[in-house]
């Protein structure tokens, strides 16, 4: 009998576990794995003031001072008067803090004409009439250019009860924005020019406003043909 090999195989075994893996050439140690850190948190002690009524950008508001849209459809309403009406409430709202809305904002309103497009400086970019909501209503999707590189990126629906209501609003740089269905997405470089990030937004019916269902990051392809500053890319989509 043989009581010997058991042994032999357990001493090998445990030689397999303290050095490394083994391979059928024999063991070998891989090396130094590396320290695993526990994250540490900073500023345990610092908590923000939870908002206040009407200080959450992404939640809904009825815009004030419009009048009710007949037949319950965005098709001939004016985006301007839309965008004009509510960043002119967000502004006195906020109290020129800038939560809601950029404090210039209003100043590049003034910009605007009485002409139907607004004039050739007017800041506020044409509408676009999506259904986003899947009850068949198109919504309308603008954004004001504050300078630029920032926007303020707003969309709005018609109630059941005729009134205009934002149902979301985003200040960044709008590298794109798409839809899909009932999905926006809205497009913003990253402090890595390699990568871009990617806010998908749906309806969400208990808000009754977008909601962040997804954010993620997407390869950033270059256009050669779009001036820019050595250290910097801009994304080709």
């Amino acid at each position: 009998m043989r009581i010997r090999r058991p042994r032999a195989l357990a001493v090998v075994a445990l030689l397999a576990a303290a050095t490394g893996c083994a391979d059928v050439e024999g063991l070998k140690n891989q090396g130094d794995q590396g320290t695993v850190h526990a994250p540490k948190a900073l500023w345990k002690g610092y908590f923000p003031d939870p908002p206040g009524p009407g200080q959450q950008p992404g939640s809904a508001a009825v815009v004030p001072g419009l009048p009710k849209v007949p037949g319950l459809s965005m098709r001939g309403v004016d985006a301007l008067s839309v965008v004009r009406a509510d960043i002119t409430s967000a502004t006195a709202e906020d109290g020129g803090t800038g939560r809601l809305v950029d404090p210039r904002a209003v100043q590049r309103l003034a910009l605007c004409t009485q002409a139907v497009d607004g004039g050739p400086y007017c800041p506020v970019r044409p509408g676009v009439l999506h259904d986003l909501t899947g009850n068949g209503r198109e919504e309308l999707i603008t954004a004001l250019d504050v300078d630029g590189r920032v926007s303020e990126l707003r969309v709005y629906t018609v109630q059941d009860d005729g009134r205009i209501a934002r149902v979301l609003s985003r200040r960044g740089v709008l590298e794109g924005v798409e839809v899909a269905a009932e999905h926006l997405a809205v497009r913003e470089p990253t402090s890595n020019p390699a990568y871009i990030s990617v806010s998908d937004y749906v309806w969400d019916p208990n808000t009754k406003s977008m909601s962040l269902s997804q954010l993620t990051l997407d390869d950033c392809p270059t256009l050669s043909d779009v001036p820019l500053s050595a250290d910097r890319q801009r994304c080709a989509r």
